[in-house]
């Protein structure tokens, strides 16, 4: 399963996404086989790593963002991606209407997967104070544990 998260900049909570599922997968559940990466919609930051307050969040649960690099989302992502998860609904819609109509059934809300974060969105915490950065990986955290329970229910049943 290839699954790319998207957020605005990729500087801050997709590539939270990225790691933070890539870490759980490999710790949780080591027979799932996924390649996960991350993008943002527009190209503010590109080349440039997370932003500090974001590498210090995760290295404090112990995720390490430091070779993670923005990047915007590309046409041919469309295609090499099963799964594209936005951090929030106007990168949603954005996705949408860059996706070719083949490909928008892949577009999906991240947090679809925790029904129980009572929230659609993940928060941009760039503008924010530091709790921020907390509730980004509260969420995160919460919809790959549900994300990975649904992919190993689609392996089980395949």
């Amino acid at each position: 399963m290839k699954i790319l998260f998207v957020c605005l900049g990729n500087i801050c909570r997709s590539p939270t996404a990225e790691v933070v599922l890539r870490t759980i997968a490999a710790r949780e559940m080591p027979e799932l086989t996924i390649e996960v990466d991350s993008a943002g919609t527009a190209g503010y930051h590109i080349g440039a790593p997370p932003d500090p307050r974001t590498q210090q969040a995760a290295i404090r649960r112990g995720y390490d963002l430091s070779k993670c690099r923005a990047r915007v989302i590309e046409p041919y992502d469309f295609e090499r991606f099963e799964m594209i998860l936005a951090m929030d609904r106007e990168n949603l819609e954005a996705l949408r209407r860059r996706a070719p109509a083949q490909a928008r059934d892949r577009v999906q809300l991240f947090l679809e997967f925790a029904p129980e974060a009572g929230t659609k969105d993940v928060p941009d915490p760039y503008y924010g104070g530091p709790n921020g950065f907390e509730e980004v990986l509260d969420l995160v955290e919460a919809a790959a544990r549900g994300l990975l329970r649904r992919l190993r229910q689609g392996a089980r049943a395949a």
